[in-house]
């Protein structure tokens, strides 16, 4: 990160701050088994357990009065310091996707830093801010939200010029009520940039449009019709030319996520015609569309970080589309926080299964209204399930919002069909 001198820390009284063993901080960790010389380790949550740990190891420590407020005071500072180019990326599906995509796009053309993982809430966003170097010229940020007024306190932190919002759907409804609210609430990015700045949209989501009459940004809109896939090959059309990419996956979605990073690459100015040049360094945070094999030809893909019925839609479809006319199964939790029309959504997906001859087995309370073939009422209940639903060269999706715990699922699939191959 840019250094900052510990006085100057100490200066902003965040907390109780323990000096280190040096007197400038080259890095913020929240982890003590990381910490080191040159490092400050923030006590987050229950972390103020582990404040000696991080001592011992030569850190400075903080336990902050607010943990919020200390994270976004250090990382306001040290952006101050930076003259990166800064993307900001929102929406209800796609923002970890577009951001690994881009981020791995931009780094052959310019020193850039992207989120790890999905760190995109009050914490992951100001540590990500944190790793900015005194060289960086790019960074990629993910800003996730569950109301409105979040984004918008993001924003003041990272000072985007880019904004991205891969898409507007049903999300965390409990609270925002509609999808109009949801757009609002990703907007907040697109408000946020300063005059000159670009802002990148889909070609199609009405709910978006009454934000989008600044007239002193640039307004990049990015049409699916722009994006053809044959296997792993992309071909996209983009500012007036078309770039063929060898791509790491096959999902269509996430074609259409590339689609995005790419109005992001060329509104940062970077070279559109070497685009390809980044592509072999893409790769996907974990748990989006990871493909294990399965004896007998089939494939298990473990989606499991997260579902919306959007995300759920898309992935059913790819789910067909890769089985090539293999017998197809979907292990199914909850979309969380779907509010009042939760179960409409989540039998609509159910119905939605039924059209694509995918056999569902469902897993949680909420997952009754799937109409599955069979159902579990939790991830380890599944196992048993699975054990007789199974079979040889089947096609499989694991699909979930977080709170239900899936992410495990697929490699105890694996195991499973890794038992046919011995018996």
């Amino acid at each position: 990160m840019i250094p900052l001198a510990l006085a100057e820390v100490e200066a902003l009284s965040l907390g109780e701050l323990r000096p280190g063993a040096s007197e400038t901080i080259q890095r913020v960790v929240s982890d003590s088994r990381v910490a080191a010389p040159g490092d400050l380790f923030v006590a987050l949550n229950t972390g103020v357990r582990y404040v000696d740990e991080a001592a011992a190891r030569g850190a400075a420590t903080l336990v902050p009065s607010d943990q919020q407020e200390a994270l976004f005071t250090l990382a306001r500072l040290v952006r101050s310091r930076s003259r990166a180019r800064v993307v900001a990326i929102v929406g209800s599906v796609g923002k970890t996707t577009t951001k690994d995509i881009l981020g791995a796009l931009a780094a052959p053309h310019a020193r850039t830093v992207w989120a790890e993982r999905s760190a995109n809430n009050e914490i992951g966003l100001p540590l990500t801010v944190l790793r900015l170097e005194p060289d960086t010229e790019v960074l990629v940020t993910e800003m996730g939200m569950r109301g409105v007024g979040q984004i918008a306190e993001l924003c003041e932190v990272a000072r985007p010029e880019v904004a991205v919002v891969t898409h507007v759907g049903p999300e965390h409804l409990e609270l925002l009520g509609s999808i109009e609210r949801v757009a609002e609430a990703n907007a907040e990015a697109i408000a946020a940039l300063p005059s000159g700045g670009t802002a990148v949209v889909p070609a199609h989501a009405p709910a978006l449009e009454p934000f989008l009459d600044r007239r002193d940004i640039t307004l990049r809109r990015f049409d699916r019709a722009d994006v053809e896939l044959e296997g792993a090959r992309g071909r996209f059309r983009i500012d007036g030319r078309e770039l063929e990419l060898e791509l790491p996956f096959t999902q269509r979605h996430l074609a259409w996520n590339t689609l995005a990073a790419l109005h992001a690459y060329a509104a940062l100015g970077l070279p559109l015609e070497r685009a390809a040049e980044g592509v072999g360094a893409i790769r996907l945070s974990p748990w989006r569309g990871e493909e294990l094999p399965l004896p007998g030809g089939g494939v298990v893909v473990n989606d499991a970080y997260n579902a919306n019925p959007d995300s759920m839609r898309a992935a059913l479809e790819d789910l067909v589309e890769r089985a090539g006319g293999r017998r197809t199964l979907a292990v199914l939790g909850e979309m969380a926080e779907l509010g009042a029309a939760s179960e409409s959504y989540h039998r609509s997906i159910g119905e939605l299964a039924s059209a694509l001859g995918i056999a569902v087995v469902g897993v949680g309370e909420a997952a009754r209204a799937y109409a599955p073939v069979a159902w579990a009422p939790d991830a380890e209940s599944a196992l048993a399930v699975l054990r007789e639903v199974v079979r040889p060269g089947d096609a499989i999706l694991v699909k979930a919002s977080r709170v239900v715990g899936l992410e495990g699922i697929a490699e105890e699939i694996a195991n499973i069909a890794g038992a046919w191959s011995r018996s």
